[in-house]
């Protein structure tokens, strides 16, 4: 069982930065497969950012190319979504989220969630 404790999210305006982490516990983490997806009020959960176990391996949603950056710390078991350009579109609440395979990220089937942190950008 792993258990996942997001933060850093907060209120920031348009054109900010935020640094989401995503702290694990368990002494398998750099087995999973972590990511971020989010979901806005009234919209469907959507992929955001997924990273391979060693790290080698990053995968972003279409909306946050260019803009989001994912890495991880395995000697931390942490992983982080540094966020920039924010928009008010990314106003949503942000999962953390690990699994076995990249396409159960990107799927919303992850088999392990944290309990979201809450991203709100101001116009």
């Amino acid at each position: 069982q792993v258990q996942l404790v997001d933060t850093g999210g907060g209120l920031v305006q348009t054109g900010g930065s935020l640094r989401l982490s995503c702290t694990a516990s368990g002494r398998t983490f750099s087995s999973y497969v972590m990511g971020w997806l989010r979901q806005a009020p009234g919209k469907e959960r959507e992929f955001v950012a997924g990273i391979s176990g060693s790290g080698g391996g990053t995968y972003y949603g279409d909306v946050v190319k260019r803009r989001f950056t994912i890495s991880r710390d395995n000697a931390k078991n942490t992983v982080y979504l540094q966020m920039n350009s924010l928009q008010p579109e990314d106003t949503a609440v942000y999962y953390c989220s690990a699994g076995s395979y990249i396409d159960q990220l990107t799927n919303g089937r992850s088999v392990f969630w944290g309990q979201g942190t809450q991203v709100t950008v101001s116009s």
